[in-house]
């Protein structure tokens, strides 16, 4: 039964890398094959190392309540939860899921204090906390699922993830905008670190590459690929594009800034 679900390096991938099997299970055939895992292992790092900016400054400059929409990290929170479980059922790709799974197990303990000191520092408001569900791990679909076809159809279990999925997609999108609403209210983006945005782009964009260049199974179509994938690559390349919206921000009130501190003479 391991066998059947690890599969066999020699029939199944025979072409590849014996390393990248051996620690991911993936299997590289080409080149498009190993920029998908490298860019995959480099989103890891971002998304691990995404909340910890954040952290430090609010630590230095201990305004997170006034600079930090709750309301951001719940959505951020609740978009992570989603997304681990979508990603199990509908059997996502091994770096894709490995890559939720560091990053969120982290961030979800960095973000989950920070959630917590913005909750304590609000006048008035004892609200409890949930803790979030940490992404697991899964095989390659192929390996998993040798005995279909690659153009299969979805399964309910399948069904059932892409749904989820979708919602996470939502969830990360619409946990920007509260953050966004802020920003423009105060004219500032004071008290905000620009790295956790900065490095949730470079995360997401590595995410949604490493996807894209995949190469699909044999005899499955790039289109049935991709759909197969939609909702995880809408809400990485989607998110990141609010991101840059944000990171604009920077540079507005930045300049703003600057023109009130210029003398008039």
């Amino acid at each position: 039964m391991a066998d059947y679900l690890m599969g066999n390096f020699t029939t199944d991938c025979p072409n590849g890398s014996l390393f990248v099997w051996n620690v991911l299970k993936e299997c590289t055939e080409n080149g498009r094959d190993m920029a998908s895992v490298v860019l995959g292992l480099f989103s890891v790092f971002c998304f691990m190392m995404a909340a910890f900016p954040q952290c430090y400054s609010s630590y230095l400059k201990g305004n997170m309540d006034q600079a930090v929409s709750i309301w951001f990290l719940m959505g951020w929170l609740a978009g992570d939860s989603c997304n681990a479980l979508g990603a199990f059922l509908a059997q996502q790709l091994p770096v894709q899921n490995r890559s939720r799974r560091d990053g969120t197990v982290i961030n979800t303990i960095v973000v989950f204090v920070m959630l917590g000191a913005t909750v304590s520092l609000l006048p008035g408001n004892h609200l409890g906390s949930s803790v979030q569900d940490v992404p697991k791990f899964t095989r390659r679909s192929l390996l998993a699922f040798s005995h279909f076809s690659a153009n299969q159809e979805f399964t309910t279990q399948e069904i059932i993830g892409f749904t989820i999925g979708s919602f996470s997609s939502v969830l990360y999108l619409m946990s920007r905008l509260p953050q966004l609403c802020r920003n423009w209210k105060r004219k500032s983006t004071e008290g905000i670190s620009p790295l956790l945005f900065t490095l949730m782009i470079l995360g997401n964009l590595t995410y949604g590459l490493s996807v894209l260049l995949k190469d699909p199974r044999k005899g499955q179509s790039e289109t049935n690929y991709v759909v197969h994938h939609l909702p995880w690559l809408i809400g990485s390349l989607g998110t990141m594009g609010f991101d840059m919206v944000i990171l604009f921000q920077f540079f507005i009130y930045l300049e703003e800034k600057s023109d009130e501190r210029r003398p008039l003479v």
